[in-house]
């Protein structure tokens, strides 16, 4: 899929057959995959960006790296983009990233509210005792 235009990314994260995603690895974009539990395939491009990355391939190990950041001005060829795509969805590696991502999704949708927004009710609590 090609959209020119700003996607409903999240609607298209959230998808059933979503199976990874392809990222630059802005904020936004990491929170979001991380909630709906799909892998993905980190290709920073500058920015928060490489450290972003880092933390999901490497801290969370949720996804893979496209391109290592020491390596950001070689180009990135199809067959390397083949291999991180291959492992990502079709390997022992890719199973093991997958499921450490859905297990991540669900103990951060069990942090969220009703509303789906994060809950955190002992900041709340100290609001409230020092706002009286």
């Amino acid at each position: 899929m090609v959209v020119r235009d700003w996607a409903p990314q999240l609607q298209i994260l959230a998808h059933k057959s979503t199976g990874g995603f392809m990222s630059h690895c802005g904020w936004n974009s990491c929170f979001e995959s991380l909630l709906t539990g799909v892998p993905v395939a980190a290709w920073p491009m500058h920015s928060d960006q490489p450290l972003n990355a880092l933390f999901l391939t490497r801290v969370l190990k949720t996804g893979l790296v496209v391109r290592e950041w020491v390596e950001r001005k070689e180009l990135v060829t199809a067959s390397v983009i083949k291999n991180v795509v291959e492992r990502l969805m079709a390997s022992e590696e890719g199973v093991e990233i997958r499921k450490g991502a859905e297990e991540l999704s669900a103990a951060i949708k069990l942090s969220m509210d009703e509303d789906g927004e994060a809950g955190c009710p002992d900041m709340e609590s100290f609001i409230a005792h020092i706002t009286r």
